[in-house]
């Protein structure tokens, strides 16, 4: 195995992506690119990252292979490139370390250990979403910060006209109301309005990783889980997390 990666700014932040949720994973490696997908500690969210083969520079893959790392680590090594390296990545003859070469100037050598998780297929969970929003990911952002500033919770409700973003606590109460035909709604499908209350912590924890001139893509059923995908250049990002249901 040999892959090479010149873009690791969005490497990085696609790693990073997998890293707000969980510490440990494994990625599935195979000829057409690598897929993790795993739920986190809490059992409440699920992370789906796919790296095709086109975001690598080089990929050269003969079989199929289990990559269980530490995520953590993994991102923290990545974040010391510097610019104009190149990253080559391997696995030592005896299948127990990553093999890390950064190349520009000079020349460093990182190798890790790999893990011996106790891996499994996790499924994705199967919604039929009522409502699809496509938005500029800096705008929600922005929704998701005055949100959080007046609860733990956020609720998200998209009707024939509009998105709203709501939140209640004891500090106040923000709506933010965004007019379908609104320039920072990109596309905007709605078969039954939905509505559902999540964790602010986990969305702005999925939300992070996507740059904010970039778009995101929000499916909800009301009081069912939500999913949340977007591309960090041409790495995909999916994410499902379970709603909290409302009590009047």
């Amino acid at each position: 195995m040999k892959i090479v990666v010149e873009d690791i700014k969005n490497f990085k932040d696609a790693v990073n992506a997998v890293v707000n949720l969980i510490d440990e994973g494994s990625f599935d490696v195979g000829p057409g690119g690598m897929h993790l997908r795993a739920m986190d500690p809490s059992q409440i969210a699920l992370v789906d990252l796919e790296l095709p083969k086109e975001f690598f520079t080089g990929f050269d893959v003969d079989e199929k292979l289990v990559v269980s790392l530490n995520l953590t680590n993994f991102s923290k090594i990545l974040s010391t490139a510097r610019a104009g390296e190149k990253l080559s990545i391997g696995v030592n003859d005896d299948s127990s370390k990553l093999s890390l070469e950064f190349k520009g100037e000079s020349k460093r050598r990182i190798s890790v250990p790999l893990l011996d998780l106790n891996y499994s297929e996790v499924k994705e969970p199967k919604v039929p979403f009522d409502a699809f929003v496509k938005l500029n990911a800096g705008a929600l952002k922005g929704m998701l910060g005055d949100a959080g500033l007046l609860s733990s919770h956020v609720i998200f409700e998209a009707s024939d006209l509009e998105f709203i973003v709501e939140a209640r606590g004891d500090s106040g109460d923000v709506r933010i109301e965004t007019d379908k035909n609104s320039q920072i709604i990109k596309e905007f499908k709605v078969q039954n309005t939905a509505r559902a209350m999540f964790p602010f912590e986990y969305l702005d924890n999925m939300t992070k990783s996507c740059s904010s001139d970039g778009l995101i893509e929000l499916a909800l059923k009301t009081d069912a889980p939500i999913r949340i995908n977007y591309l960090v250049g041409k790495a995909k990002l999916s994410y499902y997390l379970a709603p909290r249901v409302e009590t009047i």
